[in-house]
């Protein structure tokens, strides 16, 4: 079923009396050369530049349908809002803008066509705008409503999309635009050219990636693959194996309960309570873990390690930048510690009751030093190194010895301290409020910064 416009056009100035949902600025897209929203700024900036006199034109439809079916909508450009509603059908309502002082305006409107199918499936939708002889800017506004017990495979050439909960999967791709998904009962793959994600729970494995934008989610009863060529990413909690990568933003992940990989060319990174192997990489930027539970590999080149509630084997190394760990009792690790660093000073807490071997290691003894909390027994020994320096090594046996853990620095000092268990409690709640006080922090941030791109909309 095919729908063209006519006879419902008319002239008016302002904002259209239909919005473009709770986190969406409706973009401009010249037709004859699309160019997609790739940010706030520039969403900000194009609902200041196209405030004025408008022509505008809707097509509406309505489709059966049937729980479990698939929505497979396809549009040129222009934003999608996806609603859920308790019936057996699908609705929909496209809604079209122009510039009424371009000459082409009118047909403009013409030319946007609207297709619809029903397909074994589901329901097919195709958007998309025929004729490139009319010149000037068209802006489009898709809102469909779906049963709640259905699935998504949407995509648009330029907008933004925004999705309300579904009980099925869902695929949603824009070439520029942000991405807002509520509850998802299946899996979910969401994808931007440039934007920013935001997903609430997903009770299956979860796929995000965006050229350059931030990834926010809430709970993955699943595996995650997320990636940002530049943005922020922050994950409440994730389930299954994840493997989270930015080109440069922060990555705060609360809670992992199996395999975490984590890796940013040059900012922080920060979990907290983790289950399984943790490997964590910056190019730059600091690394704090709440409570390692796991085999844990840290590397960054230059930030500070910080590490609270230590009971599995832990390797950790940084070119300039301090590393403070926590351990507890009773252990479990069953392999060595290691803990190195180039320029900065390394500082360890070891439980009172625990059974541990330190092997303490500093270069250019006459500048730098190790101390031991007097509850150790010390033997210190001098070794050559390679290029005329002197390591000065001290090995700490506490309640007759146990796992060994190793601490190297060329050019800072190490300090091992014993800790008090109430206080050790103490520590790993505080450093847990503050992670989740950031995450919510940021999810504030990001809901600001929808209501702003709102407030400029055209």
């Amino acid at each position: 079923m095919r729908h063209r416009i006519a006879g419902r056009i008319g002239v008016h100035a302002g904002i259209s009396a239909v919005g473009v949902g709770a986190a969406f600025l409706a973009i401009s897209i010249l037709i004859s050369s699309p160019v997609a929203a790739d940010g706030l700024q520039k969403a900000k900036t194009e609902g200041q530049n196209h405030a004025g006199p408008r022509v505008s034109a809707e097509l509406t439809g309505s489709l059966a349908a049937r729980d479990g079916q698939r929505l497979h909508l396809v549009t040129d450009l222009g934003n999608i809002i996806i609603r859920t509603q308790n019936s057996g059908k699908i609705d929909y309502k496209v809604h079209l803008e122009a510039d009424a002082t371009q000459k082409d305006a009118k047909q403009l409107l013409k030319n946007f066509i609207v297709t619809t199918n029903p397909t074994a499936e589901g329901v097919y939708f195709r958007g998309q705008s025929l004729g490139r002889h009319a010149s000037g800017r068209l802006w489009v506004t898709v809102e469909v409503n779906v049963p709640r017990n259905f699935n998504l495979d949407v995509s648009t050439g330029g907008g933004n999309i925004e999705a309300e909960d579904i009980i099925g999967t869902a695929t949603l791709g824009t070439s520029g635009g942000n991405i807002v998904m509520a509850n998802v009962g299946g899996a979910a793959r969401l994808s931007t050219d440039g934007g920013h994600i935001t997903v609430k729970n997903v009770a299956g494995a979860l796929a995000a990636s965006t050229g350059g934008g931030h990834i926010t989610t809430g709970t993955i009863a699943g595996n995650a693959i997320l990636h940002t060529d530049g943005g922020h990413i922050r994950v409440a909690s994730v389930e299954g194996v994840a493997h989270v990568s930015t080109g440069g933003g922060n990555v705060s992940v609360e809670h992992s309960g199996s395999q975490l990989v984590a890796e940013t060319n040059g900012g922080q990174i920060e979990v907290g309570e983790t289950a399984g192997l943790v490997q964590a990489k910056t190019g730059g930027g600091g690394i704090r873990v709440v409570r390692v539970s796991g085999p844990t590999n840290l590397e960054t080149s230059g930030g500070s390690i910080y590490l609270t509630e230590v009971d599995s084997a832990v390797k950790a190394s940084t070119g300039a930048g301090a590393i403070t760990a926590w351990f507890v009792t009773p252990g479990k690790m069953p392999g060595q510690c290691e803990l190195q660093s180039g320029e900065g000073d390394i500082v360890v807490y070891i439980p009172r009751q625990l059974p541990v071997t330190i092997d303490a290691q500093v270069q250019s003894g006459d500048e730098h030093h190790v101390i031991f909390d007097p509850a150790f027994p010390v033997k210190i020994s001098r070794e050559a190194a390679a290029n005329g320096d002197e390591w000065i090594r001290t090995e700490g046996v506490l309640n007759g010895g146990g796992e060994v853990i190793r601490l190297r620095t060329v050019a800072g000092n190490i300090h091992v301290m014993v800790s008090d268990a109430n206080k050790q409690v103490q520590l790993y709640k505080q450093q847990m409020e503050q992670l989740q006080q950031k995450l919510q922090l940021q999810l504030r941030m990001l809901q600001q910064q929808s209501q702003q791109m709102i407030e400029n909309s055209p």
